[in-house]
């Protein structure tokens, strides 16, 4: 039964902000922001606290947040993420085999098996990820994953610090639809916007309103979401943690230009910067890819894909950006404007560091590469480049203008 269970729900407090405040301690307790310039168009991928505080939020323009906090610093998206997500979850693979990661800073844990009370494995969760891997967290509890996960957003809207929340908010068994009760309806997981303002245009404005109509109501009007409505508004949520989770499908990295760029030097940079956060992603995830895919976008908004795909899988850079740049060189005519540009990975398979499709044999590019990651870690993805592009080979593009790869979360 749901009651016999105990559910946690862990968020690392503003990821990618606490990894860049690892890296420097001067942006402790700064208005910041990881993401691109707003010369590039970029967005806020993670901004601390003390931003928020101004009203910057994650996926805004930078250029917007800017506007909104003057002081704020932009700090580059440098990568590496994924290699702390991945000490996190070894972390709590000791505690218990019950870990279903759901992103790279989200995950559930049933704890259920652990004698003591969820608050005090909460505690000491979180304690364990601050010593150990200096990253704050908040966690929520309850009988199930949807109020587990409720309970952390309401935990970190409650606490009541200027600094990392690292808030803990457990709902005992049978209080559930007490505590979901005064709760807006986009409070819900799996709400969005729009059905957020549908329900609300019906008068549907708390979880209360969707507990008191009832399954027949709902369905009336929503048809058998309704049903599934109202048993998520009040607490009921039978699914249960899947160690391991699903795994990615796919990686990608886009960016759109302030204004449409048509030189090639600065095009192929680009497509060099974006291969490199790709290849990041993958040696981060244990992975290798078998499928470059590039994003264009022309000036006229006409976007198309070209994709090739490998023989053998592979995690470097460098492979990766010659594949790009020759599906690039085959699809654009000089001179012709770009307004935006991505690079993507699919055919994912675990196991890393196999040989890169070019090599002779041994993994002198690996170790090259293991070392370029580590330089970019401490000063920065901009600092370190290729020396030289090797010869392309190995490979026949394929044509899709249809194709779209799945996108970041």
């Amino acid at each position: 039964m749901t009651e016999s269970r105990t559910i946690l729900h862990l968020d690392l407090d503003a990821f990618f902000c606490a990894v860049e405040v690892i890296r420097d301690p001067s942006l402790e307790g700064q208005p910041f922001a990881v993401g691109g310039t707003p010369e590039d168009r970029g967005v806020v991928a993670s901004c601390s606290y003390a931003a928020r505080k101004f009203g910057v939020r994650s996926a805004m323009p930078m250029g917007q947040a800017l506007r909104l906090c003057p002081g704020l610093k932009v700090v580059s998206h440098h990568g590496g993420y994924g290699s702390y997500s991945k000490k996190v979850m070894v972390l709590l693979d000791a505690v218990t085999p019950y870990v279903e990661q759901i992103s790279i800073d989200e995950c559930f844990i049933d704890v259920t098996d652990i004698d003591a009370p969820a608050n005090t494995v909460a505690r000491r969760i979180q304690r364990r990820i601050q010593d150990e891997l200096r990253l704050p967290s908040s966690l929520g509890g309850a009988t199930s994953k949807l109020v587990a996960k409720i309970a952390t957003n309401v935990g970190k809207d409650r606490a009541q610090t200027d600094g990392w929340p690292n808030a803990v908010l457990i709902v005992p068994p049978g209080e559930e639809r007490a505590f979901l009760a005064p709760l807006p309806v986009r409070a819900m997981w799996g709400v969005g916007p729009k059905m957020a303002e549908r329900l609300e245009a019906q008068g549907i404005r708390t979880l209360a309103d969707l507990q008191c109509l009832g399954d027949d109501a709902l369905v009336a009007r929503f048809g058998s979401t309704g049903r599934k409505f109202h048993a998520h508004a009040c607490g009921i949520d039978e699914r249960g943690v899947e160690p391991g989770g699903e795994a990615a499908k796919s990686i990608s990295h886009e960016t759109t230009f302030a204004e449409d760029l048509h030189e090639a030097g600065r095009l192929h940079a680009v497509l060099l910067r974006l291969s490199q956060l790709v290849g990041r992603s993958l040696r981060d995830g244990g992975l290798t890819c078998r499928t470059v895919t590039i994003k264009l976008r022309w000036s006229d908004f006409k976007t198309i894909t070209r994709r090739v795909t490998f023989r053998d899988g592979t995690d470097l850079d460098h492979d990766l950006y010659r594949a790009a740049k020759r599906l690039f060189d085959n699809a654009w005519q000089p001179g012709q404007r770009v307004r935006l540009l991505g690079v993507g990975a699919s055919q994912l398979s675990d196991g890393g560091q196999q040989l890169s499709l070019w090599q002779s044999g041994d993994d002198r590019d690996h170790r090259i590469q293991a070392a370029l990651d580590t330089l970019r870690d401490r000063f920065g993805g901009g600092k370190t480049r290729w020396g030289q592009e090797l010869n392309q080979r190995g490979f026949v593009a394929e044509e899709d203008d249809d194709a779209w790869w799945e996108a970041d979360a």
